[in-house]
């Protein structure tokens, strides 16, 4: 596997607090990696010991850069840091200068930049009229000047509206498949980040406790059915009189059986004929966010 970048036992902590301990985190090149936990669970922690912004207590991580400029990682991590009275023009202009970015060719490189994430329009406008979609795209535009190899996203749809939302989806998509750029971001909307991530690492606790390919989500979820009822105990014995061995309990206590989709008008005869009262049957497919529950064992993921 082509690996971008990888780390080692990555470690911080704060006094007696460890934020993140022995990460073990694998970013494929040109691909984008979702990742996922509560606040607090040590995802912003992570981000900013691999963009740079804060020294890793043990541990180490390796980065293997392509790009011309010897830009590696760019970075938007919490809220982008902007001047509200200037445009986005400027404010990219300043970040280029700051890059050492060749004037000759910066006003074509910076429209360039402002078209990518669909701010060519905005003119003279001052930032402090943008709206918060607005200000997260010119954001992502700033961590892309120096043309770095991968950009590292903090929760870059947070408090978007659905068309915003869509937008930032829209121009990450295009980033990887037009500049081929590696995509580290992270985001409580689970099912926006499903549609964009072909990886995933889940954090919890300060913990990688799974990372996973899209491929190894769909193997490891699969059909099944859910059964709610009356007496969840005697449902369960009626079940595994009918042979079937796979039945667990899910997050919603609930119970779930995998492999028997197509053995659903018997679990109803035999739940009947033994009376116990069934409020619910049904085949459901489990979500990347059903998926994250499973694993860290709550409903409680922001």
């Amino acid at each position: 596997m082509n690996y971008i970048m990888t780390t080692s036992n990555l470690t911080k902590i704060y006094g007696s607090v460890h934020a993140a301990e022995n990460m073990n985190i694998h970013i494929r090149r040109g691909g984008i990696y979702g990742l996922i936990g509560r606040n607090g669970a040590g995802k912003t922690t992570i981000m900013r010991m691999l963009s740079g912004l804060s020294t890793p207590s043990s541990g180490s991580f390796s980065f293997e850069p392509q790009g011309k400029n010897g830009i590696g990682i760019g970075t938007l991590i919490e809220a982008p840091g902007l001047y509200p009275k200037l445009s986005a023009y400027d404010n990219l202009k300043i970040k280029c200068i700051g890059l050492g970015v060749a004037k000759e060719g910066r006003d074509a490189y910076i429209r360039d930049l402002l078209t990518l994430v669909g701010l060519q329009d905005t003119g003279k406008k001052p930032i402090k009229s943008f709206s918060l979609g607005m200000r997260q795209r010119l954001g992502i535009a700033l961590a892309l000047v120096g043309d770095p190899e991968m950009i590292i996203l903090d929760e870059p749809i947070n408090g978007l509206d659905p068309q915003g939302i869509a937008e930032v989806r829209h121009m990450l998509e295009r980033l990887r498949e037009e500049k081929d750029i590696t995509i580290m971001v992270s985001s409580h909307i689970l099912d926006e980040l499903a549609k964009i991530a072909d990886s995933y690492g889940i954090i919890h606790e300060g913990r990688l406790i799974d990372e996973f390919t899209s491929a190894d989500l769909m193997k490891r979820c699969g059909e099944f059915v859910t059964v709610k009822a009356e007496d969840l105990p005697s449902a369960e014995r009626v079940l595994c009189e009918m042979g079937f061995e796979k039945i667990s309990f899910d997050h919603n206590n609930d119970l779930r059986i995998e492999g028997a989709t197509d053995k659903t008008q018997e679990m109803i005869a035999a739940l009947a004929k033994a009376g116990v009262g069934l409020k619910e049957l049904y085949v459901t497919h489990l979500s990347l966010e059903d998926y994250y529950l499973n694993m860290t064992g709550g409903a409680d993921h922001a």
